[in-house]
Parts: C-alpha cells; structure tokens; sequence
C-alpha cells in the first residue's frame, strides 16, 4: 500500500477558486458615489432618453479635466466625437440612465454641455389627439 501524498501526480488536482484582480472585480465606485447620493441634477432641463447632449466650446478648455470626475470627462469626449442622447450615453458607459441624468445636469450647469430636444415640447402631439386616435382604432 502507498500512502500518496496530496501534491502527489497521481491525485487528481482540485479546482482552483478563480482570483479576482482589479480589472475582473468590476466597478469599484459605486453608481451613487458617482453622483453624491443625487438622484435628479439641479438642471431645470428635462432629461428624456432621447434628449441629445452637444459639448460648449467651453468643453474644449484642456484645465477642465483637472475639475471634473472621470465619468464626466468621459461623457463630454464621447459626445465631442458625435453628439449623443442620454440612452446612448447611459450604454456606452455602462451606467444607469438615472446616474447618466445626474452627470449630464452637472454638466449642464457648468455650462460644458447644452442638451437639445429633437421635438420640442409645443410641436408634440396632444394627448387627448392620441387618445381619439386609439379610441377610433380600437373602434375599427
């Protein structure tokens, strides 16, 4: 009989527990770090999905970076590249829209960014229009 040791070849080896490094633990800040707590920025612009966030020249000043957080600083590059909506900003950055609406406020109020609607509010159809609309489609 032969008593086989644990480092032995002939024990079968027992699966590692994988290691996390800081690149595979994922995002270390937390989204309401992020934001401070803040769950609506101070702007008074509404902030829908598909409101498009153009950078000011104010944006192209190479001292801003030293002011801003790295997710805003991002946002203000990715939308110097093309303007963005708030949708596509939230998935290029993989961060909640509601933390994407924060940072964008913030930036609006430092004026680095303005935010456009691609329908203004007044040419958007009426409600009680769609609702007869639906009504008459239902009726159909």
């Amino acid at each position: 009989m032969s008593a086989e040791s644990p480092g032995s070849p002939d024990t079968p080896a027992r699966p590692r527990t994988p290691r996390w490094y800081d690149a595979d633990a994922g995002p270390v800040v937390r989204p309401y770090a992020m934001t401070r707590g803040r769950t609506s920025s101070a702007s008074r612009h509404r902030l829908d999905l598909i409101a498009i966030v153009v950078p000011e020249p104010a944006a192209d000043d190479p001292g801003r970076d030293q002011m801003l957080s790295p997710e805003h600083v991002e946002i203000v590059e990715l939308c110097s590249e093309l303007p963005q909506s708030i949708a596509e900003l939230a998935s290029a950055l993989d961060l909640p829209v509601g933390v994407v609406r924060v940072l964008v406020g913030d930036l609006v109020e430092d004026e680095l960014v303005h935010v456009t609607r691609p329908v203004p509010p007044a040419e958007l159809p009426d409600v009680n229009i769609l609702r007869e609309v639906i009504n008459g489609l239902r009726a159909l």
